[in-house]
């Protein structure tokens, strides 16, 4: 046989494939459907790096075996091709974004296509194409209408590099995860979606998911349901009262509240501003708080500060006889319960601290405290008049009972879900579908004047207000469809809106009177398996989620949820063991891999570097062992004489096993491990079976052996081979592997798997590789079906 030669290859069958529209899925088609999706990418200007396959590997892996068993598969792809990066390269070239834009899809596409992705390019989809957020608009429209979207005033995260608001989500660790920048308060008026209206849903629906445990806490944490009381409590002055709610998830201990803290954003502060005899050490601690972002605030590590407001007092519910002083403190978030607490300083640290700086005094009720300890656990009461000796649970059932009766508060849920601040002061985004009267009262976008285009006669630079507002051509347009006097929004949407629906499209990309037509979202929806990072726990998977859920209560869709299981991939780190990133140089790009290797070692590679979530670094050394099975593979010619049945249908059974359980590098492992069972003696209908399971792997590879084979059809169109039951009876074993005596990974092969077959798998494991690549074996130490030690020379 010729020598194996990737490029010619991997072109030759790329381009058949395309000729083919092999991978295309036909919505006619009367199988059972399957639809697999990928997380599309941001098509940024440095092109894929080695991290972005290692997902879409899996899923075409796992969308190519669902076609050999005859499902009718949808695997789509397509771009999420709004945001920042675009806007500030035209800020420093001119270019426009859609042009760049345009330009890094079509070397994205080249790259994914290089790789041999079985994606159905005709669906392929750009949210920056005004065929695309002609629907975000609308289903913006469609949340306005229903009163899931609203506009108002409040603090918002500000991005001074980035000149725009940030939703909570897109701040991490107090700085704007985009540029790093830190992130200050600034009161806006900005545009919502109403979340927060189905957060009890979003909570209660995770536990029904297929999803990593991981990622379903991750969720639960952020959306922060609570349950306690409403409280109302008494500010008053020498010539005003005014009531001031809050809500705690500790009712028993309100016998203990000994001052109420208020956030600097509180309104209490400026109804009561007359009052206030120090109003100008207040307010200039207001202005302090809004140059620091919330985590900073909030940093349990930090020294808590604040103000005592003079002049107003607080009186508690329960003990009415009895006032307590007002502080505003930075520690307080205005988006919490109601922007107050109130300050227990014997049961919660963070009262604790505060009160012991400002001395403030303590009041011990919960029995088992200690005068110089805060005591924050539960027990009986004291010091609670009626409800002294009652336990925490009694107490709190018992005080509720007692507010509500005596109007002063009820029992409580809260949630530290926000609503989601959609409104961004930036121009690459799809625009806002609302229009202003000349009164300023805004109005939707008629249905029929959309999409509502972005113009091109716009400055790009950052002002701290949206671009739009420099387009002569977007107030034109505004009055000659409304009016004189009439102007639209000129704040664009979070990009994560358009990513929030995206899915939707890809079973009907081409409509133009529906997002999509109901018998297709009905045929191919919910997502059978979504895949993508973990980052996106509570960004995109949130809102894709709420999105869902609003098109199920007005009736567009039968499901509540939108993907039925979810993999995450874990990072490919640098060769450095760090995070790729361009500004380390460690960034490795699979254009120089596949050039070197060919696209099918590359695919391997990835699958068998670990399992798929976990964590590992790029080493290329590690590719070569892969190289060399696919030439030993390409070798292959069939033979006759005896042949082990046995361990082809054990490698049947294990691919099979692994491909549906996502475990891509035990497969690998399994097929390397049946190649050296067999040591080159195959016959021809082993080899088929063989070539068949090893196809989703190295798919290229596949085809052109089919081919020599004497096939005329794609090996994409032939039968999954099947296992006979009675050929794979013996278990399987775990293997301890161990380099010098220390455990270096473990592995699951079949009892009895020969030595020599034992050694040629471990010694390319790529936990083992580092510690025995150059170095002088001295002996390999093999106790069968128990562990395998490689001793090297120190």
């Amino acid at each position: 046989m010729d020598r194996y030669d990737p490029k010619k290859v991997e072109s030759k069958w790329q381009a058949r494939w395309r000729e083919q529209s092999l991978y295309r899925a036909e919505d006619s088609d009367k199988r059972e459907k399957k639809y697999i999706l990928d997380m599309f990418p941001y098509p940024s200007g440095q092109g894929l790096h080695v991290g972005h396959p290692e997902g879409y590997t899996a899923t075409d892996i796992y969308s190519r075996y669902l076609r050999f068993k005859k499902f009718n598969v949808l695997h789509p792809m397509g771009w999420d091709a709004f945001g920042l990066p675009a806007e500030n390269y035209a800020i420093k070239t001119g270019t426009h974004p859609a042009d760049s834009i345009a330009e890094n899809i079509n070397n994205f596409r080249r790259q994914i296509e290089s790789l041999g992705m079985s994606y159905d390019w005709s669906r392929e989809i750009s949210t920056a194409s005004p065929d695309y957020y002609k629907w975000t608009q609308w289903f913006f429209l469609l949340l306005y209408k229903n009163g899931l979207a609203y506009k108002k005033k409040g603090s918002v995260n500000w991005c001074d590099s980035c000149q725009t608001v940030l939703a909570n989500e897109q701040v991490v660790s107090g700085a704007c995860e985009r540029c790093g920048y830190d992130v200050v308060q600034k009161d806006l008026e900005q545009w919502y979606f109403k979340i927060t209206a189905y957060a009890e849903r979003l909570l209660n629906d995770l536990d029904s998911l297929e999803w990593p445990s991981s990622i379903k806490d991750m969720q639960r944490h952020w959306i922060g349901r609570s349950e306690g009381a409403e409280v109302i409590f008494s500010a008053i002055s020498q010539n005003k009262t005014a009531e001031l709610k809050i809500f705690t998830t500790r009712p028993d201990t309100l016998f203990g509240v000994s001052f109420v803290a208020v956030a600097p954003e509180h309104q209490i502060l400026q109804i009561f501003r007359d009052s206030i005899e120090n109003w100008e050490e207040v307010e200039d601690y207001i202005r302090q708080a809004q140059r620091k972002s919330a985590l900073e605030r909030t940093d349990l590590a930090k020294d808590k500060s604040g103000v005592l407001v003079q002049g107003v007092k607080v009186v508690n519910p329960v003990n009415k006889k009895e006032e307590v002083s007002l502080w505003v403190a930075d520690y307080v978030l205005p988006t919490y319960g109601f922007g107050a607490v109130m300050g227990v300083p014997a049961h919660d640290q963070r009262d604790w601290e505060f009160a012991k700086k400002y001395d403030l005094p303590r009041k011990f009720v919960i029995e088992g405290a200690e005068e110089d300890e805060c005591f924050v656990g539960e027990g009986k009461a004291m010091n609670s008049g009626q409800f002294d000796g009652l336990s925490t649970a009694e107490f709190k059932e018992e005080i509720v009972k007692w507010l509500e009766k005596n109007s002063h508060g009820q029992k409580a849920v809260n949630y530290k879900l926000r609503d989601w601040l959609i409104s961004r002061q930036r121009y690459w985004g799809a625009p806002i579908p609302i229009v202003y009267d000349p009164e300023g009262n805004p109005h939707p976008v008629k249905e029929e004047h959309l999409p509502l285009e972005l113009p091109r006669d716009v400055d790009y630079m950052p002002k701290g207000t949206s671009p739009l507002g420099s387009s002569e051509s977007w107030q034109k347009k505004a009055e000659e469809l409304y009016g004189s006097g009439w102007h639209f929004e000129i704040d664009t949407m979070d990009t994560f809106v358009c990513s929030a629906w995206y899915f939707f499209r890809f079973v009907d990309p081409l409509n133009k009177e529906k997002f999509a037509a109901k018998e297709k979202l009905v045929a191919w929806l919910p997502v059978d398996l979504y895949v993508g990072g973990a980052e996106h726990a509570v960004l995109h998977l949130l809102y894709a989620r709420f999105f869902t859920k609003v098109l199920k209560d007005l009736g567009y869709v039968n499901f509540a949820e939108p993907f039925t299981k979810l993999r995450n991939q874990g990072l490919i780190l640098g060769p450095d063991g760090e995070k790729m990133s361009k500004s380390r140089g460690n960034v490795i790009n699979p254009d120089e891999v596949i050039a070197r290797y060919g696209a099918d070692t590359f695919r391997m590679y990835e699958m068998f570097m670990g399992p798929l979530e976990d964590a590992k670094p790029w080493d290329e050394k590690g590719i070569v062992g892969l190289r060399r099975f696919l030439e030993k593979v390409y070798r292959l010619a069939p033979t006759t004489g005896d042949e082990n049945q046995k361990a082809l249908h054990k490698v049947i059974k294990k691919v099979t096993a692994d491909i549906e359980n996502f475990k891509f590098n035990t497969a690998i492992a399994a097929m390397m491990t049946y190649l050296n069972d067999v040591g080159g003696k195959i016959s021809a209908s082993a080899l088929e079976k063989f070539i068949i399971i090893l196809s989703p792997f190295a798919p290229h590879l596949a085809e052109e052996i089919w081919e020599k084979l004497g096939h005329d059809q794609s090996i994409f169109l032939a039968d999954w081979p099947e296992y006979d039951p009675r050929l794979v009876a013996e278990e399987e074993i775990q293997l301890v592997v161990q380099v010098n005596g220390r455990v270096r990974d473990k592995i699951m092969m079949t009892r009895g798997t020969a030595e020599a077959s034992v050694e040629a798998v471990v010694m390319d494991l790529p936990k083992v590789k580092p510690f025995v690549d150059g170095a002088e074996i001295q002996r390999i130490i093999h106790v069968p079906d128990k562990l395998i030690n490689i001793v090297t020379k120190k």
